[in-house]
């Protein structure tokens, strides 16, 4: 499970049950997935629609009479789209959640979120780069958008882990006692960089053999990249794993992160990172330098250097104090980045959206006190 779908799993259980009822819909078809949202007991609807299909919202206004909807919290294009529609017809408050960065929205997009600005009462976004998109691009102005970083559970990832744990996690992957273990838990898509860390892994592995590399994850370039590595020779060297079910026994099993990436938000996997402690290297993409500070929690290479990456990789390899240093370091940062603190920012903000949004025509949102959003700490 990647992204926006991690996150829904995560936040959702934790709402408190006696004051609010949340539901998932879905645009599209039932997700078939090895893992999936209604097996951890959330309640979603999918409404079986296609791109640009108007049906969408009847579909969407009988789901949101039906469960008396208080608020709309919306992630995508389409969503943000009819959603913003339902919330005008049925005077509904609204919140866009921007996770991207892209540079442009279709020209389509633009008359969308042109006309139905006046319908959002605030925008979300994951990373100060996606907040300047969410403003420039997606038209909202400046005024409604707020950057609220996401979390991870800190029960899950942040717990010490035996030595036996550990070992039986890098059992798992094939890692043998002596080798060292680079990781990332990804996308493989393009905005993911996961080639560069290809070109680096053949550089690392030519000046340390006992390197190896994984890639956690799926996505549409898995062909692509797989070829890239036989080309280079890497074999074993570098391990496609695919689909990992627990995220947290993985992750632990590697030496070092890595985060190769082009452009982001900010990445969930960032979070996780971070809060189990890992020494970490990344790129200089916008949304990782909200929470990654160079030669603090994290050394930052530029994006796009496979040679800066690669050096940087046996930089960390030799200089195992250093590992520790920012690791420690990661630690500290994560205890900030805690899914139980952004659950209870988003019960005050649904709150607050369900009593002034109607009575004041989504004006009183903007003259309230929002900064618990930005706050480290629990709303009270």
């Amino acid at each position: 499970m990647h992204g926006v779908k991690r996150l829904f799993s995560w936040m959702i259980p934790r709402f408190d049950r006696e004051r609010f009822t949340l539901s998932l819909m879905s645009l599209r078809k039932k997700d078939l997935s090895e893992e999936t949202l209604e097996a951890l007991g959330i309640d979603i609807t999918y409404l079986e629609r296609g791109k640009f299909d108007p049906l969408t919202l009847p579909a969407m206004l009988r789901v949101v009479d039906a469960q008396r909807i208080d608020v709309l919290h919306l992630h995508g294009y389409g969503a943000t789209t009819f959603g913003r529609i339902v919330g005008a017809l049925r005077r509904i408050p609204t919140i866009v959640h921007e996770h991207a960065n892209l540079t442009d929205t279709p020209w389509f997009q633009k008359v969308a979120d042109r006309a139905l600005e006046p319908f959002t009462d605030i925008a979300l976004a994951v990373s100060k780069s996606t907040a300047d998109f969410v403003i420039r691009a997606r038209q909202i102005p400046a005024s409604k958008v707020k950057v609220v970083y996401l979390g991870v559970p800190l029960d899950e990832f942040s717990r010490p882990r035996t030595p036996a744990e550990i070992v039986d996690a890098r059992r798992e992957l094939g890692i043998a006692e002596h080798e060292f273990a680079v990781g990332t838990i990804t996308r493989l898509h393009d905005s993911k960089g996961n080639s560069y860390l290809i070109d680096a892994a053949a550089r690392v592995v030519a000046a340390r053999p006992s390197t190896r590399f994984f890639l956690v994850g799926e996505g549409p370039l898995l062909d692509d990249l797989t070829g890239q590595a036989e080309r280079l020779g890497l074999g074993d060297r570098f391990v496609f794993t695919g689909f990992r079910r627990d995220v947290a026994r993985t992750l632990s099993a590697f030496d070092l992160s890595v985060f190769p990436s082009l452009w982001e938000g900010t990445p969930l996997t960032v979070f996780e990172a971070l809060a189990m402690g890992k020494a970490i290297v990344a790129t200089d993409a916008d949304g990782l330098l909200d929470v990654l500070t160079n030669n603090k929690n994290a050394v930052v290479v530029p994006r796009r250097n496979a040679a800066a990456l690669a050096d940087t990789i046996v930089w960390a390899i030799d200089r195992p104090d250093a590992r520790a240093r920012l690791a420690a370091a990661a630690r500290h940062s994560g205890h900030q980045f805690d899914i139980d603190v952004f659950v209870r920012k988003m019960e005050r903000l649904y709150m607050l959206l369900a009593d002034v949004s109607r009575a004041t025509a989504r004006r009183g949102i903007l003259q309230a006190d929002l900064t618990f959003l930005t706050s480290e700490t629990l709303a009270s």
